[in-house]
């Protein structure tokens, strides 16, 4: 207004800066004019005339003002204020207080009224209405409060968080109808309301863990964090009783996760472990966390067999790569620390390596056999099977594996005594005084294999009297049947096969051939004692070519023989070929006959017959007594004749020495 005194002030706006400090608003400056110069202070921009203003020289006036804050580089902002000179209206509106200051609620619904501002202006009509507008508003506030323009009351237009902002600081403007302005501060302060839950933070965490930590290891560090304020944001954290681990309180808001006891991957692999976090507001709010923790697995179980021991059983003659029986150990730990291998323990069965016998399959514990078992070798074996893991370092265990082997009738029996046809021809004496029931000679055989496998029976099944002769169905003795009678024949001839037990039952046979005679002059030339026909002609060939060389060296055998007679006082016995006869058969003076016509360990074999003889008179018998050639000498003697029989030499120490057994 022209009449505007000297020194008269106009408020301006202040300039904004969202910067803070240093960084906001430090200075003005105007540019030079006539009539205005600048004025500033804490609180307000004033332009301050310094000069009349005559609104018949200049109706208007253009100023540039410009801000200037403190920071690096310099920023600046300018606004050109355009200067109307009016007439008369030296009063601008006043407010009833410079600052406001109100308190609100945050969450207060819209439409709350928060404060109300009041100015007044001492001019009357135009120059006196006043109204009401926020001074600078920056974007975050513009849509929070609105402010009537008639009465002034602030209200809630938008939303008010604690969390998001705990105060608002705004200026209000009054203006006049004509234009004068006067300014206000308005400070709202929001109070914290309980309305934030508190928040799990999982700072650090070790997973998977290891089974062998020890109690108060630390796994994890918990953070928990409430946007609240005061007592609304202390809290208190806990998680569930049934898990071995513990919270234990670091520094502020911060936890440690801690094991407290030992761990066993093998009873329980993973932990939820479910953290509470509670503040202390009225009401009260809480949240939750699980927590997922796996545990890591630790070589610390050694495979363990299903059963302390494995029996195997295998019938003998098996084929090789045959399946015996099957081992499994369990390994509680996890992949490699629980994965099996099977393998044989070093040793020796019978002198052998384990693995010439058995293998085992790495993989499933399948137990085979390598070779082929022979029961009457060996009955029974053990091994030793490892089972180990693959874990670092690895860790076992041992089961013994004992391996049966039942017999299988593969063996036929064997027959001692008499000789098995076709090895020899043997001969026995029978008393023509044997009564019924005497015992006349023995068949004695045996059998490799095993329980009713070797029990052997004993049957004739050839005679050349078919009354004469019986035979102990398990003892294999030979009997008479009834007394020996006149008309019986000398030369008896039986066959006799011995059976065992088994399914199919194996059998052998021998020829037994019996005279009936009281002394050995009454029996006829040998070579008429029947044989079997399968046997009579190799029997025939042996006959001639030993008859062909006795003939030609008879005569220089019975010189030798007579020299070496002469030589020595007592007989030397000649041994050729294979005839032998128990000397209890003989007549009384050649050996002792208790007259019971039985076999008795204490009769000495002592009479030979010489093949030659069959075809030959020549006879050479004698008893046991003391004019008897010892069996060393008999065999000195027939070393000695070596060079004088060469091609009887080795044949003759041969029989020498078998019908020395059998005189055993």
């Amino acid at each position: 207004i022209e009449s505007a005194e000297k020194g008269n002030r106009f408020s301006i706006e202040e300039a904004h800066d969202a910067d803070i400090g240093q960084n906001a608003v430090q200075r003005y400056s105007l540019q030079k004019n006539d009539n205005f110069i600048l004025a500033v202070d804490s609180n307000k921009v004033e332009l301050v005339l310094e000069n009349k203003l005559d609104r018949e020289k200049q109706k208007e006036l253009n100023l540039l003002l410009t801000a200037l804050d403190g920071g690096s580089p310099q920023r600046s902002g300018t606004v050109v204020i355009h200067v109307t000179v009016l007439d008369a209206n030296d009063n601008a509106p006043v407010f009833s207080q410079t600052v406001y200051k109100a308190s609100l609620p945050e969450n207060s619904p819209p439409d709350t009224i928060v404060i109300k501002v009041s100015a007044t202006d001492a001019d009357e009509g135009v120059n006196g209405d006043v109204t009401y507008q926020f001074g600078h508003v920056s974007d975050d506030d513009v849509n929070v409060f609105s402010i009537d323009p008639k009465t002034g009351e602030i209200r809630v237009t938008g939303v008010i968080d604690f969390e998001e902002r705990s105060s608002f600081e705004t200026r209000v403007k009054a203006k006049d109808g004509l234009g004068l302005t006067s300014y206000a501060k308005v400070i709202i302060d929001v109070t914290d309301i309980n309305d934030n839950a508190p928040v799990i933070y999982l700072k650090s965490l070790s997973n998977p863990i290891p089974e062998n930590v020890s109690p108060g290891t630390e796994v994890g560090i918990i953070n928990v964090q409430d946007r609240d304020s005061e007592n609304n944001r202390q809290v208190r954290c806990s998680i569930q009783q049934n898990v071995p681990f513990k919270l234990v309180p670091s520094i502020k808001n911060y936890y440690s996760l801690v094991t407290t006891g030992q761990l066993d991957r093998e009873l329980v692999s993973d932990y939820n472990i479910t953290i509470t976090a509670t503040d202390e507001g009225s009401p009260p709010l809480s949240s939750s966390k699980t927590v997922e923790l796996s545990v890591a697995d630790i070589n610390d179980n050694p495979p363990v067999f299903e059963e302390q021991s494995y029996s195997a059983y295998v019938t003998e003659n098996n084929k090789p790569g045959s399946t015996l029986c099957s081992v499994t150990a369990r390994d509680p730990d996890w992949r490699q620390n629980g994965t099996v291998i099977y393998s044989l323990l070093a040793g020796e069965v019978n002198g052998a390596p384990v693995s010439s016998y058995l293998s085992v399959n790495g993989d499933t514990g399948v137990i085979h056999a390598v070779r082929s078992f022979d029961y009457e070798q060996f009955r029974s074996f053990k091994v030793h099977v490892m089972a180990r893991d693959n874990g670092s370092p690895p860790l076992s265990s041992n089961v013994t594996v004992s391996v049966f082997i039942s017999d299988v009738n593969d063996n036929s029996p064997q027959i001692l005594y008499p000789a098995p046809e076709g090895n020899s021809f043997m001969t026995e004496l029978v008393p023509k005084a044997a009564h019924g029931g005497s015992l006349v000679s023995k068949v004695i055989a045996v059998d490799a294999d095993s329980g009713q496998n070797a029990w052997l029976s004993y049957h004739i099944v050839k005679s050349t009297d078919p009354g004469l002769f019986t035979i102990g169905l398990h003892s294999g003795e030979i009997r008479t049947q009834r007394d020996i009678s006149e008309s019986d024949s000398m030369k008896q001839n039986l066959i006799v096969a011995v059976k065992d037990n088994g399914q199919p039952s194996l059998s052998a046979t021998c020829s037994m051939y019996l005279l009936i005679s009281d002394n050995l002059a009454e029996v006829p030339e040998l070579k008429d004692i029947s044989y079997d026909e399968k046997n009579s002609k190799l029997t025939s060939y042996l006959i001639i070519a030993l008859v062909s060389v006795s003939t030609f060296f008879l005569t220089f055998i019975i010189i030798i023989l007579g020299v070496r007679f002469c030589r020595r006082r007592k007989p030397r016995l000649l041994f050729d070929g294979a005839v032998a006869i128990p000397s209890a058969y003989l007549p009384p003076n050649y050996a002792d006959v208790d007259g019971t016509g039985t076999l008795r360990s204490t009769y000495n074999y002592d009479a030979y017959l010489t093949t030659g003889s069959r075809t030959s008179d020549f006879k050479f018998v004698t008893s046991y007594n003391d004019n008897t050639l010892p069996t060393h000498s008999c065999l000195e003697f027939l070393i000695e004749q070596r060079s004088n029989f060469p091609f009887y030499s080795n044949y003759l120490i041969k029989i020498s020495f078998y019908t020395n057994i059998e005189a055993k």
